[in-house]
């Protein structure tokens, strides 16, 4: 892991320890900044003391608090050059015998690249992302060569350097880097093993752990991350259910979720954020309907919604943040309209983007009541053939559907009520039977 560097603006000296003090019973506060990019960023604890960053990775605080004080994280400067958003996550309570280190904060910006995983042609198709327009430009190299067979799910580090692809033919992960000026990937040693038919993998938000959901196997592969090398996790792989098929990981990164398509339902894990393993809460698996595909958690950690394939419908439940519990909501699951096969949220929790939702062939619009978590359709606009995969730009300006049948990418703006518009010259050409879409 890289260790950013940090200036301790107050008169404590920077913490290397989370111990307390012998005889002070103090205690540190501590965390990840992921994703930073941009200079001149800064956090504060309790409106005091201050951290500068030059980069990604961890940090703690000089400052040392008593048993049972109040501690807060805040941002003090958001980072320019470029302009960035970084969010605090898991960054106020209560100390309670022991130092904090499990702080997270993300930092955004307008997506640069968009990565498609072609299935037949054993392909990744690479684009830059016109930051104005949302238009795809193909990367100069791309379509660039898999080292496994039949590519199927991709996930990107949250410090955007690195691309992990699952590869359902030869059941194991590749690793690319990624060239952070131009976009092009390279091979990073040998694909590691999984289980039998990956078919999704996933990041959590820390950068210490990545998922792997093998569908044939029943089972959830877990490795340690260290410079984009994976290292299986002890006691991996870990029992799912019937045929895993999507994976998604809470904003505090505290619980992971999979979505069981022929058990029909949702297996919750508790993440232990020292070594990665998994274990089952309590009441998991969670009922949902009939062939659940894909999973989506709000950033409020508030709601998760589940899109039931062969049912045609979306359900939504309520999340507890403090046990990972479900709870289905009143009027769950609605009617898709069609056979729903992937669905994200907004970055403001206002919207769930559902394809293959409203009608065949469309990406639906769902409105989402922030009291309850109910749905309500709200708009959809016209796909190409099969939208089997979707992303959002980490800003939200632009929405991109993978249509598997058409091997194309369709291309949206995103308004501030939800509605989708086309990107001048979407649909844009991929691979053949293109299944999974990451932007960094």
């Amino acid at each position: 892991m890289k260790i950013l560097a940090v200036v301790a603006m107050s008169g404590a000296a920077l913490a290397l320890s989370g111990c307390p003090i012998a005889g002070g019973a103090k205690y540190t506060i501590g965390g990840t900044v992921t994703g930073l990019s941009g200079s001149g960023f800064a956090l504060q604890l309790n409106g005091g003391d201050t951290l500068t960053f030059t980069g990604s990775g961890n940090f703690v605080f000089g400052t040392r608090l008593d048993n049972s004080a109040s501690y807060s994280v805040t941002v003090q400067t958001q980072p320019s050059n470029p302009s960035q958003t970084c969010a605090v996550r898991n960054g106020s309570g209560t100390i309670d015998k022991a130092s904090v280190a499990n702080v997270i904060v993300s930092c955004t910006q307008v997506g640069r690249f968009a990565y498609i995983a072609n299935r037949q042609s054993n392909s990744i198709s690479g684009f830059g992302i016109d930051p104005g327009s949302g238009a795809l430009v193909p990367l100069s190299g791309s379509p660039f060569a898999a080292n496994g067979t039949t590519p199927t799910a991709l996930a990107i580090d949250p410090n955007g350097q690195f691309l992990y692809v699952a590869n359902s033919g030869s059941n194991n992960v590749s690793v690319y880097s990624i060239d952070a000026a131009t976009g092009a990937l390279t091979a990073t040693g040998f694909p590691i093993a999984a289980g039998t038919g990956p078919d999704a993998v996933v990041v959590e938000p820390t950068d210490h752990f990545l998922y792997v959901a093998n569908l044939n196997s029943n089972t959830v592969s877990a490795f340690a991350i260290e410079g984009g090398s994976l290292t299986p996790v002890v006691d991996s792989p870990f029992a799912a259910g019937a045929g895993p098929a999507a994976l998604a990981v809470e904003p505090n990164g505290n619980f992971l979720y999979a979505a069981n398509f022929n058990a029909n339902t949702v297996a919750v894990f508790l993440i232990d954020q020292s070594n990665g393993m998994l274990s089952n809460i309590s009441g998991s698996p969670f009922g949902t309907g009939a062939g659940p595909l894909s999973i989506a958690i709000d950033p409020t950690d508030t709601f998760a919604f589940v899109a039931n394939n062969p049912a045609g419908s979306i359900a939504s439940y309520a999340l507890t943040a403090a046990s990972g519990a479900l709870t289905a909501i009143s009027g769950s699951p609605v009617a898709a309209g069609a056979n729903p096969e992937a669905l994200t949220v907004d970055p403001t929790g206002s919207f769930v983007f559902a394809a293959n939702a409203g009608a065949a062939n469309h990406v639906a619009t769902y409105g989402i009541t922030p009291a309850s978590g109910a749905l309500t359709l709200l708009s959809s606009a016209a796909a190409d053939s099969l939208p089997i995969a979707l992303s959002l730009d980490p800003s939200g300006k632009f929405l991109y559907a993978v249509n598997f049948n058409s091997g194309d990418v369709s291309a949206y703006t995103v308004n501030t009520a939800g509605a989708l518009t086309p990107v001048l010259g979407s649909p844009f050409a991929v691979g053949v039977q293109p299944h999974a879409i990451a932007i960094d």
